[in-house]
C-alpha cells in the first residue's frame, strides 16, 4: 500500500492504526516561513474532472506514484483530465532535502522489479503519445537508479512502441556510468532540472552542484546527440534578472534546446519562501530573452512546470529542430 501524506507534513499507511510520520523531518523543527498571498495569475481549479478520476484510478492499480501529486503539483487537474501524468518511479521518499522540493525525504524502499511493466502498462492503458518518467534522488543506490529508468524506457517500448519518452533523472552525482545507462536505452528528451541559480544552491538545492548538473547535460549531448535536451528553473526564490540570463547562457554553452521556466511556489511553512511572485509579463520578457540566446523551444509562464504539456511541446520541438536543419 502507498504511503499516505497529508498537509501537515505528516504520512502513514492508512486505516485507524496508521503509524505517522514527519514529510520533511529535516524541516520540522526549522521556524515556520512567512508566505505572500498568491496572486490572481497562480491560483487554478480544483481537479473534479471525471477524466481526472480515471487517471487517478489507472495510476492506484498499478501501484504507481505521480510527481503531480508528490510534488503538489498545481498543473494536476489540468493534466489528468487530459489524461497526462509524469509517472516517479524508485518509490515517493527522496535521499535529499532540497528547499523548495514537497517530496518525502528519508530512506527509501528497494526499486520494485515490476514497476517497469506497470508504468508500461499505465502508460499503454492511458494511450499516451508521450510519456515523461522522472524519480527521487536515490543516492542509497549504487548507481543512482539509472538501471530502472533504463529498464522502464525498455518496457514502455515493447508495451507502446508509438510512445515518445522524455526521462527527468536525477544528478546521478557520484554515480560513474549512470548517465550512459540511461541514454542507451534510447530516450527522446533528457531532461534535468537545474532549478536556480548558482549562487541559491547551499541554501536551495544543498545536496547538489551547480555546474556538475551544468555538465551531465552537456555530456547527455555529447553522448547523444540526437536526443533532445531540456532543463528548467523557478523564479521568486530571491535570484537576480541577471542570474536568471546567465543560466540561460549556461544552458546555451552545454548544447540545452529546451528551456522551462516556471513560478516557485511554497509547498509549506517549513520551506523556503516566496520572494517574488513574477507577473505574466515578466515571464514574457524571460521568454524573449531566452528565444534570442537561440533555444530551440521555450515555456515560460507562472504555472509553467517541467512535464507541464510536454508532450505537444515534443511535437514543436522537433518541428523546430526540423526548421532549423533545413535553414527555413
Amino acid at each position: 500500500m502507498a504511503t499516505v501524506f497529508d498537509n501537515t507534513g505528516k504520512a502513514g499507511q492508512g486505516g485507524d492504526a496508521a503509524p505517522a510520520r514527519v514529510r520533511h523531518p529535516e524541516k520540522a523543527h526549522r521556524p515556520d516561513q512567512p508566505v505572500m498571498r498568491k496572486p490572481a495569475w497562480i491560483r487554478v481549479r480544483a481537479p473534479l474532472s471525471r477524466a481526472h478520476a480515471e487517471t487517478r484510478g489507472i495510476v492506484a492499480r498499478h501501484g504507481l506514484a505521480t510527481v503531480c501529486e508528490e510534488a503538489a503539483c498545481p498543473n494536476i487537474g489540468e493534466c489528468w483530465a487530459q489524461g497526462h501524468a509524469t509517472f516517479m518511479i524508485l518509490g515517493e521518499v527522496c535521499t535529499r532535502a532540497c528547499a523548495f522540493c514537497n517530496v518525502a525525504t528519508g530512506k527509501p524502499a528497494p526499486p520494485r522489479p515490476d514497476e517497469p511493466e506497470h508504468v508500461a502498462e499505465a502508460v499503454a492503458r492511458m494511450e499516451l503519445r508521450h510519456a515523461v518518467i522522472t524519480s527521487v534522488d536515490r543516492d542509497d543506490l549504487a548507481d543512482g537508479g539509472a538501471a530502472q529508468f533504463a529498464a522502464v524506457i525498455i518496457a514502455i517500448r515493447e508495451r507502446a512502441p508509438g510512445t515518445s519518452i522524455e526521462v527527468l533523472t536525477p544528478d546521478f552525482r557520484g554515480k560513474a556510468g549512470a548517465l550512459e545507462t540511461v541514454l542507451r536505452a534510447g530516450p527522446d528528451v533528457f531532461n534535468h532540472n537545474l532549478e536556480t541559480v548558482p549562487g541559491l544552491y547551499p541554501s536551495i538545492r544543498p545536496g547538489a552542484r551547480y555546474y556538475h548538473s551544468l555538465r551531465l547535460l552537456e555530456r547527455a549531448k555529447e553522448l547523444a546527440p540526437g536526443v533532445f535536451t531540456k532543463s528548467g528553473i523557478m523564479v521568486g526564490l530571491g535570484e537576480t534578472r541577471e542570474q536568471v540570463l546567465q543560466v540561460m547562457d549556461d544552458m546555451r554553452c552545454a548544447g540545452v534546446e529546451f528551456i522551462t521556466i516556471g513560478q516557485y511556489l511554497q509547498p509549506t511553512r517549513k520551506h523556503a519562501p516566496v520572494r517574488k511572485f513574477y507577473t505574466p509579463e515578466e515571464f514574457d520578457e524571460l521568454a524573449a530573452a531566452a528565444r534570442a540566446k537561440g533555444f530551440l523551444m521555450v515555456a515560460s509562464s507562472p504555472l509553467t512546470r517541467s512535464s507541464h504539456n510536454a508532450g505537444a511541446d515534443f511535437e514543436a520541438l522537433r518541428r523546430a529542430r526540423a526548421r532549423t536543419a533545413s535553414g527555413a
